[in-house]
C-alpha cells in the first residue's frame, strides 16, 4: 500500500525574514523578562514563551493558560502578535482538549517543543525524546494540526543520540503541516557541548518548502552574519546568546554592514552600559509583578552565568556575582563595573 503524504498549504510566517527571535527558555522567558526586553530592545522581531506542559490528566483552566502567556501581553495586540506560545507534549497528553482551548483563546502561533534535553522531560517522553520515537512524533503533530488552524511551528534538535532520523523528522514535520521549523544544530546527547553544526540548517533550507530558523552558538554580530550567510536560513533564534547579550538585535542592526566598527573596546564599554541599564529595567519589571528580592536575585544569577563572558577577568567576575548574598550586593557590584 503506498504511503500517504499529506499536502498542506503552509501559512505565511509572522516572523520577519533575516531577523532575530528570542528563544523559549524555561525559567527565563516569562512575561516579565519578555516585557523588559521589549522595553529595552524593541529590535527583537519575535518572542516565545517557555513551554507549557500539556498534562495527561486534568484540564487546565483558561486562567492558567493565559497566565503562562502573560496577562499584559495577552491584552496588548501588538505584543500578542509577535509572541509564540510554546507547548510540550507526549503521546498520552490531552492534546485535543488543550489545543482547542489555546485556539479558542485567540493564540495565533503555537510552537511544539521537540528539543528540550531535560532528563525529567525526556523521562516523560516529551521534548527531544520524540526525535527517536517517530511514530509518537507523527501522532502528536497530526493531533495538533487537526485541531489548530493557525500558524504552527516546531523547535527541534538534530536527533536524540545521533542524527540518523534527522531527514525523516524534517519531512514528517513538513508533510504533517508544520509551517516553520527551528533547528538547533546538536543532538540531545550533546546537550550544549562542542559547537553547533549549522550544516543541518543548511540542508533543511535547501530541501524543504517551509521557512527554517537557525539556532545554536549565535553569540555575536559576526555569528549572526555568518549563520545567515552559510545557511541562508529564514531567521535566527537566540537562547543562551540572548541571556548573554539581550541587546544583540540592536547591535546587529547597528554593525551588520560595518564589520570594521566591531572594535572590542567599544563593544565592551557598550556592554557595561547595557548591562547596568537592562538589569535595572528587569528589576523594576519584576518588582511591579510583586516578585521578592531573593527570587529576583536568583534570576539575576542565572543570567550572570553568561553575560560577563566578554570581560577579561570573566571567571573571577562571574564567581563574584554568583556569590552575591543580597540583591543590593549584586547591584552594588554591577555599578562598580
Amino acid at each position: 500500500m503506498p504511503k500517504i503524504i499529506h499536502i498542506y498549504t503552509h501559512m505565511k510566517s509572522p516572523i520577519r525574514e533575516k531577523s532575530i527571535i528570542l528563544a523559549p527558555m524555561e525559567g527565563i522567558t516569562d512575561e516579565n523578562y519578555r516585557l523588559a526586553v521589549e522595553k529595552a530592545y524593541p529590535e527583537w522581531s519575535y518572542y516565545n514563551t517557555d513551554f507549557l506542559r500539556i498534562p495527561s490528566q486534568g484540564i487546565y483552566g483558561d486562567e492558567k493558560i493565559i497566565k503562562h502567556f502573560g496577562h499584559k501581553v495577552y491584552k496588548n495586540e501588538k505584543l500578542k502578535n509577535k509572541t509564540g506560545f510554546q507547548v510540550l507534549a507526549a503521546s498520552n497528553s490531552l492534546i485535543d482538549e488543550h489545543i482547542e482551548k489555546i485556539k479558542r483563546l485567540g493564540f495565533h502561533h503555537l510552537d511544539l517543543n521537540l528539543g528540550c534535553p531535560s532528563k525529567k522531560v525526556n523521562g516523560h517522553r516529551g521534548g527531544a525524546y520524540l526525535l527517536k520515537d517517530l511514530e509518537a512524533l507523527t501522532l502528536i503533530v497530526k493531533k495538533i494540526r487537526e485541531v489548530y488552524p493557525y500558524f504552527f511551528s516546531a523547535k527541534i534538535r538534530v536527533g536524540y543520540e545521533d542524527d540518523k532520523n534527522f531527514k525523516d523528522i524534517i519531512k514528517i514535520l513538513e508533510n504533517e503541516g508544520v509551517d516553520q521549523i527551528t533547528i538547533h544544530g546538536r543532538t540531545r546527547l550533546e546537550l550544549y557541548e562542542g559547537r553547533a553544526n549549522w550544516e543541518y540548517i543548511k540542508w533543511a533550507v535547501k530541501n524543504t518548502s517551509i521557512p527554517i530558523t537557525g539556532n545554536g552558538d549565535v553569540w555575536t554580530v559576526e555569528d549572526a552574519i555568518n549563520i545567515f550567510h552559510e545557511t541562508d536560513c529564514h531567521s535566527i533564534m537566540l537562547g543562551r546568546g540572548a541571556m548573554k547579550t539581550p541587546w544583540l538585535p540592536s547591535w546587529f542592526e547597528k554593525y551588520k554592514n560595518k564589520p570594521q566598527q566591531m572594535i572590542e573596546e567599544v563593544m565592551l564599554q557598550e556592554r557595561i552600559e547595557n548591562l547596568t541599564y537592562f538589569f535595572h529595567l528587569l528589576e523594576k519589571q519584576y518588582r511591579e509583578s510583586g516578585i521578592i528580592d531573593q527570587k529576583i536575585l536568583k534570576r539575576f544569577k542565572a543570567l550572570s552565568r553568561y553575560c560577563f563572558e566578554d570581560f577579561p577577568n570573566f571567571p573571577i567576575l562571574k564567581s563574584n556575582f554568583l556569590r552575591s548574598a543580597t540583591l543590593k550586593d549584586f547591584n552594588r557590584k554591577l555599578e562598580a563595573l
